[in-house]
């Protein structure tokens, strides 16, 4: 019977070709309005690690003294000073735990034709890449031993590779980081998650690093940081070192537990540092505050899908809402056109619960079409924000659970539509069109 009514819908469209193309294009503008604005909401609010994200915890601590308040909802500073941040990562009970900002050079190789370019660099300790499942291509992560020396080591992506060589396999080439020449130990395979969720306190979604070099670059090449860099009290600082020792908050540190009690065993770990450290004259508080949280947490704990993303998301939806109303109109006009017909099948037997599910096929056949044209012109729009919006070239796009969801979303605006249309249709008195005829 399903057949029988999707080929009656078929044979009924293509009777009004002109009202029916009105209605797939006015669905198609809807669904298409509303795809690119649940396409672009649904990547920024994706997981980007899903299969460890409640592994992940971002760690803070409360350095602030009684009497001070920070932009965060509790107060508690988003990034740690560097001799917090250097104390948990030489003395931590845990193997998997990373420090590391964001700093910049200018990139070039020892060739005539090389030209300088400004590149983004991760500063970081050796366990970043396995904390965030960064695939090598070549090569592995510096030593330890080089790590400690501060040598001049290098693990650069295979875009820059290519860029720069022309190759991949660069293990043993050198590139130039500033006035520095670093050896490359390391090539990665690309790497592009969608929010740079481990370091959100500059652009969440500007794309990854291509370089990485070793924490210990910090304090021996004196680094600066091209990351957010917060103060809370009034220090004298007149030197790199003094910066080094301050109450600036510059840097970011996550670790990953395996279980639960390993998390305790943490908590105490920072507590325990956090009193020793009041004793010298640190975290002049009544009580010591510590933060460690998962990566949806933390995501949500720094607003990265802002309220302005949902209120996009709710007026598409309101957008489409006048599309399904327009499409009422059409469809009441076009099934009372027909009416007769009905009458006629109501006569020969056909009863009001087939007559009322026929025009809901046609309905839903119509959304069918509608969906097509939403997601092309969906592609469009989200073409348009990835050219117009740097950083938003992993998050503009519609993944196969959007593909899906569009054609659902819009069969059952049509049908919602097409309700009343079909129900005083098939509510009509057979007799009333009979006698007409």
């Amino acid at each position: 019977m399903l057949l029988h009514y999707c080929d009656l819908a078929w044979r009924n469209i293509k009777q009004t070709p002109f009202v029916s193309m009105l209605m797939i294009i006015a669905i198609g503008i809807g669904i298409g309005v509303t795809m690119t604005t649940l396409s672009v909401y649904h990547m920024m609010s994706a997981d980007p690690i899903a299969h460890k994200s409640d592994k992940l915890h971002a760690v803070q601590l409360q350095v602030l003294d009684d009497g001070y308040t920070w932009r965060t909802e509790d107060d508690v500073p988003l990034q740690l000073t560097y001799p917090d941040a250097k104390y948990l990562l030489e003395n931590s009970p845990l193997e998997k735990r990373v420090a590391m900002l964001k700093s910049g050079a200018a990139v070039h190789i020892d060739r005539p034709d090389s030209v300088p370019f400004i590149e983004g660099l991760r500063v970081t300790s050796r366990h970043f890449f396995e904390l965030f499942d960064v695939p090598f291509l070549h090569g592995n992560v510096w030593s330890e031993s080089q790590s400690k020396q501060a040598a001049l080591v290098v693990v650069i992506s295979e875009g820059l590779a290519n860029k720069l060589f022309g190759k991949t396999d660069v293990l043993g080439e050198s590139i130039y980081l500033g006035e520095r020449l670093h050896e490359v130990v390391g090539v990665t395979k690309t790497w592009l998650p969608t929010v740079k969720f481990y370091d959100v306190n500059n652009d969440p979604f500007e794309a990854s690093e291509q370089v990485f070099v070793p924490f210990t670059h910090i304090e021996a090449y004196k680094l600066p940081s091209w990351g957010n860099t917060n103060g809370w009290k009034s220090e004298d600082i007149n030197s790199f070192e003094d910066f080094l020792n301050s109450e600036t908050v510059w840097l970011q540190f996550w670790v990953e537990f395996d279980s639960e009690s390993q998390k305790r065993m943490y908590g105490q770990f920072v507590l325990d540092y956090m009193t020793e450290q009041q004793k010298l004259g640190r975290f002049n508080r009544k009580e010591l505050d510590y933060n460690l949280k998962t990566v949806p947490q933390w995501l949500k704990y720094n607003y990265v899908v802002s309220s302005d993303n949902k209120i996009l998301v709710g007026l598409s939806f309101m957008f489409l809402a006048v599309c399904v109303a327009n499409i009422l109109g059409l469809l009441l006009a076009k099934f009372m056109k027909r009416a007769p017909d009905a009458g006629v099948r109501r006569a020969l037997g056909a009863s009001k619960t087939q007559i009322f599910s026929q025009h809901l096929v046609e309905v839903a056949l119509l959304g069918l079409l509608g969906s097509i044209v939403g997601v092309l012109l969906a592609q469009v729009g989200l073409a348009g924000i990835r050219g117009t919006m740097s950083g938003y070239d992993l998050i503009a796009i519609m993944d196969w659970k959007m593909l899906l969801i569009a054609p659902v979303i819009s069969i059952l605006a049509c049908l919602i539509a097409g309700l009343f249309p079909a129900w005083v249709v098939c509510k009509t008195s057979p007799a009333t069109h009979l006698k007409v005829q």
